[in-house]
């Protein structure tokens, strides 16, 4: 499905069938910042009511974790929201 990181391919090499109808959009990025933003804050808010580390503490904590969780659910949103384009038949809207 996948032609590098996110960029998806022009047609299926299994049966052919053309991506180009799919678009998914600013979803996965929004579904990403929501969701990774909702475990960091918990998680940061956890640590910091818990165990009052210093700042940099939460620098060397959270900022790679950001990157790991927001890097690993791009392709996966993107993927699924494709996914249910495909098995809705999601396509542009049209009037009757």
């Amino acid at each position: 499905m996948f032609d590098g990181y996110i960029a998806i391919k022009k047609e299926c090499p299994a049966c052919g069938l053309d991506y180009a109808m799919f678009d998914a959009g600013d979803g996965p990025a929004v579904f990403g910042i929501l969701i990774v933003g909702a475990i960091v804050c918990a998680l940061a808010l956890f640590v910091e009511f818990h165990f009052h580390p210093p700042m940099w503490v939460h620098l060397v904590l959270w900022i790679p974790l950001i990157l790991i969780l927001t890097f690993g659910f791009l392709r996966l949103a993107k993927s699924t929201l494709l996914v249910l384009q495909y098995k809705h038949k999601a396509g542009e809207g049209r009037r009757s």
